[in-house]
């Protein structure tokens, strides 16, 4: 929030965040760790539920989430998910398996071209058999 404070200062001489960086860092804590933790819980379930389950590092990394049935995810499920990151160790979570916020969402995230390649092959399979039998 400091760089786009100081960016938005420097370009357009808008100062209004700065006095809100300022204000936070003179406040205690407890504080801190709540808005923080409420503001990061915005950005990542806005920006998962508005793209459809692809965050900035989704694109890049070309995955995105899904349901662990191959559905697209509801609001719910992206709500339940983002909620689940504020857990403290969440990061620690993916030493097993799949971390919390994937398990508690019944969500995965898959790589997008490997997960079309892989519908493919099974429909060329499905469709093979249905050849045989006509």
């Amino acid at each position: 929030m400091g760089f786009t404070a100081s960016l938005l200062y420097n370009l357009a001489n808008i100062d209004f965040l700065i006095k809100i960086v300022y204000k936070m860092s003179e406040m205690n804590r407890f504080l801190d760790i709540l808005i923080t933790s409420l503001i990061y819980f915005m950005y990542t379930f806005l920006i998962e539920y508005f793209t459809k389950g692809r965050s900035i590092g989704k694109y890049i990394t070309g995955t995105k989430v899904i349901c662990i049935d191959g559905t697209e995810p509801t609001f719910n499920d992206y709500l339940i998910r983002n909620i689940s990151r504020i857990v403290p160790f969440d990061t620690f979570s993916f030493l097993g398996e799949n971390g919390w916020h994937d398990k508690w969402s019944e969500t995965r995230v898959i790589n997008i071209k490997n997960y079309q390649a892989e519908i493919q092959a099974k429909s060329e399979i499905e469709d093979l058999g249905k050849k045989e039998i006509a």
